[in-house]
Formats: structure tokens, sequence, C-alpha cells
């Protein structure tokens, strides 16, 4: 069974990725940002350990971009809350582990990544939490039952989401990993070159 790593991503048009970011320096900037980095981290992740695949959204245009490689497969996201579109993901495709991430955490190195996977060896979930209270990554192992409430009533981008996201999954073995930033505001924006793998 192969290892999938999906990474969530939005099309990079000011006013609709990192409005936060984009109240700091910029909606274009912010825009602008987000499409390199997103870009760099691509290329950073791109491994022979898994299968590398974007999530999109909005669904339509994502799925037609040209801004994301295109030898890189893409599924849509489809509706609903984070939760309700990361237990997408979560659930579908083919067997095997399977890993999310976003596109904003500029620390995210294929060390990292193997490290959630491996801790899928014994465990049912894994977290890579973040200093705010939410996560960089979540994973399972889907080789048993997946509750039906997976990442439901969940308190996202407030210091409960990890908890609840956790809450959720009652029941699983939990594995939490490496914690990293993500990019929110501009007192979150990396100093010097990126990570490295």
């Amino acid at each position: 069974m192969r290892r999938r790593l999906v990474v969530m991503l939005k099309e990079p048009h000011p006013g609709r990725v990192k409005t936060r970011l984009g109240r700091d320096i910029g909606l274009t900037a912010a825009a602008w940002w987000f499409r390199h980095q997103t870009a760099a981290l691509l290329r950073r992740l791109e491994d022979p350990r898994w299968d590398l695949v974007i999530a999109v959204a909005p669904d339509r245009e994502g799925l037609a971009s040209r801004v994301w490689p295109a030898h890189l497969p893409r599924v849509p996201q489809g509706r609903g809350d984070l939760g309700a579109r990361m237990a997408r993901i979560l659930r579908a495709g083919p067997p095997g582990p399977v890993c999310i991430v976003g596109g904003d955490i500029p620390g995210i190195t294929p060390a990292h990544v193997w490290r959630a996977f491996r801790a899928l060896g014994d465990h049912d979930a894994v977290f890579g939490p973040a200093p705010d209270g939410g996560y960089w990554l979540v994973g399972l192992r889907r080789t048993g039952r997946i509750p039906p409430g997976l990442l439901m009533g969940v308190a996202w981008s407030t210091d409960a989401a990890l908890a609840g996201s956790i809450e959720s999954l009652r029941g699983l073995r939990v594995a939490q990993v490496d914690t990293l930033r993500d990019v929110d505001t501009a007192a979150g924006l990396p100093r010097g070159k990126p990570a490295r793998a």
C-alpha cells in the first residue's frame, strides 16, 4: 500500500488566500507570498517514499489551474468547513496511510513528513501540532474503522482545534510529531532562506 501525502491549496488570488496576512502586508503581497511559498513546498515534498497529491479549491478552477505543477495529480476539496473537507480526503483515495498538510507552513521538510508516516506504523492517527493550538499535519493509517464524526464539531482557527480534532478520533491511538508554525500574520513570515530537507 502506497503512502499518500495531500497538500491542501487554494488558488492564490488576492483576497481569497491568507487574508489575515493580507491585512498586514496587503492582499496582493499575501497572495504572491502564498503562491511562491507553495511552489517551493511542492518541490521540496516530492519524494519517492510517498505519492504527492494536491487537493484544490475552488474545485473547478483549481482542477484547471495553471498555477500548480501539471505533473502532480489533483483532487477537489469539495464543500464544507475545513473538517468536512479534510475528512473527505482522509476517507477517499486508494488504500494505505494518508497525511494532509497545508501550504502555509514554510518549515515542513520531507523528514517531518516521514516521521508522521512512521508514527502511523503503530498508531491509527497522527497530528503535527502548531504552537497556536492548531496543527500543520493530520494523518490516518486507514486500516480499520474510521470514526463517523471524524473532524466534526471542531472549533477551527482557535487554540482548541487540535484538542477538538483528537477528541473526534476517540478510541483511536493518536501520535503527535514535530511542532511547526504556519503563517497567519506578518509576524509569522520566515526570516532568511526556507527550510531544506
